[in-house]
């Protein structure tokens, strides 16, 4: 029911910011869900698929980027035993 990515900025995104980054994968994933329904290989549902927002932060050093790492890697258990 939820998303973690970490998305790296290079010199080729000069330019890009993240609301446009995010804007973009919301965009695509839902045109391909869209298209996965019109044939049939998967359910619709109601409902929105993205939510307006999302929670951004900004990784400073490799102690931070590592925490999140983990904090992502352990999330579907952690999800699953807060959910049973």
């Amino acid at each position: 029911d939820h998303l973690h990515m970490i998305v790296r900025f290079t010199e080729r995104h000069v330019g890009r910011s993240l609301p446009d980054v995010i804007r973009w994968f919301k965009t695509m994933t839902t045109n391909d869900y869209m298209c996965a329904v019109k044939n049939r290989k998967v359910l619709p549902f109601r409902g929105k698929l993205w939510q307006k927002s999302y929670y951004d932060h900004i990784i400073r050093g490799q102690a931070d980027y590592d925490e999140i790492w983990m904090y992502i890697d352990n999330n579907p258990l952690q999800w699953e035993l807060d959910h049973k």
